[in-house]
């Protein structure tokens, strides 16, 4: 069936003009070829490298200087994350990062949905209107730009260490994170929380037992962004924490890379225990990014 333009009239109203879709035979729609040629593409460009890595972590240092990447490991060996494991040393750095990260996420978490909450609920009045420009306009401050300033400040205050970056990384996604709270906060009803306060709630018992369980999706969301953004951050720890023993998981890799040089298997079996916490909580919860973000789309 090919695209007809029809011309629906009713009395006393204007011709509207509908289009309709492209079937195939039996009436489904025709596949769009182009947007499934750009999704196969972007698939083979993340699958591919995450695949090399893969074969590359279970190869001998022999089988991964033989120039064949995608070929399969032939023996399996573990070598390489038991050297990746001592030169690193691993459970020290990983330690670190769950520290640096869960702070960042419990952090971003509470805060933003604090000020989300109050700018929400207060946008008549110009201070709440005025804070959440100024939260917005500071999106466009990357850490690179305000990175001097920031070293010099935490050596100051004593916070040259994952404490400070911590602090650094909720600081950093408070914007975009209230970002969306505000957007999401706006769309939920008020009636629940003016019946509340006429039962003698007080602010912060409607915000802790109605409005902050209605935002689980959202908070979802956002405790999701932060932990990527921190577990995977390399320059704010390299630059802030002054003490080279207390460095998260990517500065070690990049501080170890030169004995990486020849041992390939070592490198990537580095990198590949490194990125496995965050596509493992990826994977588990990627639907509730959709999920938060779309909600607040649409609210």
């Amino acid at each position: 069936m090919t695209a007809q333009t029809l011309v629906t009239t009713t009395p006393g109203q204007v011709p509207v003009r509908r289009r309709r879709r492209f079937l195939g035979r039996g009436g489904e729609d025709r596949p769009s070829w182009g947007a499934t040629t750009t999704l196969l593409v972007c698939t083979l460009a993340v699958f591919l490298p995450l695949y090399a890595t893969v074969t590359m972590a279970f190869k001998t240092t022999a089988q991964s200087v033989d120039g064949q990447v995608f070929s399969l490991p032939s023996p399996f060996s573990v070598d390489g994350f038991v050297e990746a494991w001592k030169l690193t040393d691993f459970p020290r750095g990983f330690a670190i990062s769950v520290f640096v990260t869960a702070v960042t996420v419990v952090g971003t978490v509470g805060l933003a949905s604090f000020a989300a909450y109050a700018i929400a609920r207060n946008w008549d009045r110009r201070f709440f209107r005025y804070s959440f420009f100024y939260l917005l306009a500071a999106m466009f401050l990357p850490f690179p730009v305000l990175a001097l300033s920031q070293v010099k400040l935490t050596g100051m205050v004593g916070l040259a260490n994952p404490v400070g970056v911590a602090l650094l990384h909720v600081m950093f996604q408070l914007s975009f994170s209230v970002l969306l709270f505000t957007a999401f906060i706006r769309g939920l009803p008020e009636e629940l929380e003016e019946s509340a306060r006429l039962d003698g709630a007080t602010t912060w018992m409607v915000f802790r037992h109605i409005v902050f369980p209605m935002m689980a999706p959202m908070s979802a969301t956002v405790a999701i962004f932060a932990f990527l953004a921190s577990w995977n951050d390399f320059m704010m720890p390299s630059l802030i924490t002054a003490d080279s023993t207390l460095q998260t998981l990517p500065v070690l890799q990049s501080v170890f890379q030169t004995q990486f040089s020849s041992n390939y298997n070592v490198a990537f079996a580095s990198y590949l225990m490194a990125m496995a916490p965050a596509i493992i909580v990826y994977l588990f919860t990627q639907r509730w990014v959709m999920a938060g973000v779309t909600q607040g789309a649409i609210k």
